[in-house]
């Protein structure tokens, strides 16, 4: 559709609207009777703006059509009851009745396809574009059966003689049956495409949602005019009401129709430069308000009607007075209630300050008071992504971002602690002040907990650093040991012996038994000194080897499989004896607990991280006491000592049941000395 096309049927849809207008007129119908015509001038002036906009979407194309089928509907049909019913016929008026037959089928449909279409202009699946083909395919014979129908024509009115000039008598029954089989599939064609919007509207994020929510508020206020429409019968039974509620809300409903097209158009053109969020909230709370008011003016009027029975207007005016009364309390409590369904708690930031304080009491770890403190937010404001990034480089996000994102900074005693990270809520593109009033309050207490976090972290690199610098100290003294006091001693015991053979027996040879003995208890002390500082089989056979080797000296009723690379490159000391002390401890409680016949070790290194698992194919943690980590007595004990010594040094720590049975222990550990280890961690 150009932009000319757009134009020239939005002004004949126009021209039409208003010729229906006059002439619905000029047959005794009064204003409050062409509210439809209101829907059909929308429909033609949104066709226009989306044609001329964007020629290629194809929902301004159908908006178009569906208005200029609608108009020409009217204006033939008023121009018919005018000439054929009201006043003297004037030329061509009883042809002007045959189009009103057959048009409704073009005029139905074009609306009936727009929720499938809306608002990216494609359909989402073959199967609606199948539902959509034997759609157009069926409406091309029900047009010809409605355009050939005799009898009355039931789309200018019942009871106008209008009657339809190519009618064939042989149609009489197949048409209706074939224009209610129209009617029922047009209505399962919008249902479909109804709950196809509503699944795309769960799944969507971003500008789409916006899109679905401007013409998911045109249908929820419509349905909102049909209910007062029902409910406004209750105060046709007032006495001395002021107005025929059910009469005025009946016909200005149609004009409320309207909405649908607006919201349409206002989706496809406009929907960045209004704020959704902030017209549905005001609806609701004046939506809400005019409920409320109604029913206590039905209430206040019936209870003063039994009363004084005589009905006059001074009872009508006591109750709206009454109502009055009560109106802006009513509407400070319903904004309250709607701020706090769409917003969150920013008109209440002690309640928001409240939340972020309990979710720090509740973080057991260390690790999960950012995360919380993410959560807390986003719930807190009704925000969609929230997110706490440390002036160390992590990242503690909750949610999805969206839209641009806002980052207000976090400081405390002078120091950036790190930056609070916001998308705003859908449709909006910033924070308004009640907002920023309550991130403010929020960002200073975020900002104690990051610096808290940030200390936290630094003292477990701090724990990190020392049990590394322990081990490698003691790696050092082992060799040392092993290495220079151990054979000076051994040496000096040889001599001792030596000199021994060569005295007789006397005070001199008594002497150097005695310095014998000592050189041996002295060496004897040494080697369960070097021994008890490191593991003898790490600085023999390496890590693998150690590993290898307790894999083999298992029980025979237990067969230890290991798993491994031919080699782990140098790895940190204290991550050596860690790594072996974990598997030993890990093997006995499978070998004393478990009831395992067959257990795995596995080892890799990957990216700066050592992993080490043992699983087997016993009993598993649920067993109980007699498990194979065991939930009471000494063996919380190995559970504890082994999450211990992964912690101390920075890994993780983890013990599950396996889904085949059994259990499965997985330890990491830092790989290298000063690496990965000593950051925070990468971002989440």
């Amino acid at each position: 559709m150009t932009v000319r096309v757009a134009w020239a049927c939005c002004a004949l849809t126009s021209l039409l609207v208003v010729a229906a207008a006059v002439l619905a007129t000029r047959n005794g119908v009064g204003p409050l009777g062409l509210g439809h015509l209101v829907f059909v001038a929308a429909c033609a002036l949104a066709g226009g703006l989306i044609g001329s906009r964007r020629p290629e979407h194809p929902v301004g194309r159908v908006l178009a059509l569906g208005g200029l089928c609608f108009a020409l509907m009217e204006a033939c049909g008023q121009y018919a009851v005018l000439g054929l019913v009201t006043g003297p016929e004037p030329p061509l008026a009883r042809t002007a009745a045959w189009p009103q037959t057959w048009l409704w089928v073009p005029a139905n449909l074009s609306i009936t396809l727009i929720p499938m279409i809306f608002p990216g202009g494609t359909l989402s699946s073959p199967g609606l574009r199948r539902l959509v083909r034997l759609t157009l395919a069926a409406a091309v014979p029900v047009m010809l059966l409605s355009a050939l129908r005799p009898g009355e024509n039931n789309q200018v009115g019942t009871g106008t003689g209008v009657v339809n000039p190519l009618g064939v008598a042989a149609l009489a029954g197949p048409a209706p049956v074939a224009e209610t089989a129209m009617t029922a599939l047009m209505a399962v064609v919008f249902v479909v495409g109804g709950v196809d919007l509503v699944r795309r509207a769960l799944r969507s994020s971003g500008v789409e949602r916006r899109q679905i929510m401007w013409l998911a508020y045109a249908v929820g206020v419509e349905m909102l005019v049909v209910a007062a429409r029902l409910a406004a019968g209750l105060t046709d039974a007032i006495p001395g009401r002021i107005w025929p509620a059910t009469d005025t809300l009946w016909e200005l409903g149609s004009a409320t129709t309207a909405l649908l097209p607006a919201a349409v158009c206002v989706a496809i053109l406009r929907h960045r430069l209004f704020d959704i969020d902030l017209v549905v909230n005001r609806t609701l709370v004046y939506t809400l308000l005019s409920g409320c008011v109604s029913a206590g003016y039905v209430a206040v009027a019936g209870y003063l009607g039994a009363i004084f029975p005589s009905g006059d207007l001074s009872v009508s005016v006591l109750a709206a007075g009454l109502v009055a009364l009560a109106f802006a309390p009513l509407r400070g409590r319903l904004q309250g209630w709607v701020n706090l369904l769409m917003y969150g708690e920013r008109d209440d930031p002690y309640a928001a300050l409240t939340r972020l304080g309990r979710r720090l009491e509740n973080s057991g770890e260390p690790d999960g008071v950012l995360p919380g403190v993410a959560r807390s937010v986003a719930e807190a404001l009704r925000l969609p992504y929230a997110a706490v990034e440390t002036s160390a480089g992590t990242r503690h996000a909750f949610g999805t971002p969206s839209g641009t994102r806002v980052r207000l900074p976090l400081t405390h005693n002078g120091e950036r602690a790190g930056d609070l990270v916001l998308s705003p809520r859908p449709g909006e593109s910033g924070f308004g002040p009640r907002d920023l009033r309550v991130l403010t309050d929020l960002a200073r207490q975020v900002a104690i907990a990051a610096h808290a976090a940030r200390l936290t972290a630094d003292l477990r690199r701090s724990r990190e650093r020392l049990v590394m610098a322990r081990e490698e100290e003691r790696r050092r003294l082992r060799r040392d040991l092993h290495d220079g006091l151990g054979p000076t001693l051994a040496a000096l015991t040889m001599r001792a012996e030596a000199a021994c053979d060569l005295v007789e027996d006397g005070p001199a040879r008594r002497l150097l038994t005695e310095i014998v003995a000592d050189a041996e208890a002295a060496v004897a002390d040494v080697r369960t000194l070097v021994d008890g500082l490191r593991p003898p089989a790490l600085d023999t056979l390496g890590l693998l080897g150690a590993l290898r080797a307790h894999a083999v000296r298992q029980p025979p009723g237990l067969r230890v499989t290991v798993r491994a690379p031919d080699g782990l490159g140098p790895l940190p000391a204290a991550t050596e004896v860690a790594a072996y002390r974990v598997a030993a401890e890990a093997l006995a409680n499978v070998r004393r607990h478990a009831g395992a016949s067959q257990a795995w070790l596995r080892v890799e290194v990957s990216e700066g991280t050592l992993m080490l698992e043992v699983s087997d194919d016993g009993d598993g943690l649920r067993a109980g006491p007699s498990g194979p980590s065991g939930s009471s007595g000494t063996d919380g004990v190995g559970l504890a000592s082994m999450r211990e010594r992964a912690l101390e040094l920075g890994g993780t720590f983890a013990a599950e049941d396996r889904p085949g049975g059994g259990t499965l222990v997985r330890v990491t550990l830092p790989a290298r000395e000063g690496g990965d280890h000593d950051d925070p961690g990468p971002a989440r």
